[in-house]
């Protein structure tokens, strides 16, 4: 179980804060009146966020499986 926990544990809650912050941006842009431009650059930024914590999964699977 500790092995599970520190292996998915991590991954699994960073998505649920993922998901959270999704609704968050989407709340501040309505809140904000940010317009859609405004709304595309928020979510832009959190985009480039989830889009790094996936490549360091990528890179993480590759250099443990001797992809690199």
């Amino acid at each position: 179980m500790d092995k599970w926990l520190s292996d998915y544990g991590v991954t699994l809650g960073v998505g649920g804060l993922m998901l959270f912050m999704v609704f968050i941006v989407w709340d501040l842009a309505r809140r904000s009146d940010a317009g859609r431009f405004g709304t595309f650059v928020l979510f832009l930024a959190l985009a480039m966020g989830i889009l790094g914590f996936l490549i360091k999964g990528a890179i993480t699977y590759l250099m443990e499986h001797g992809g690199i």
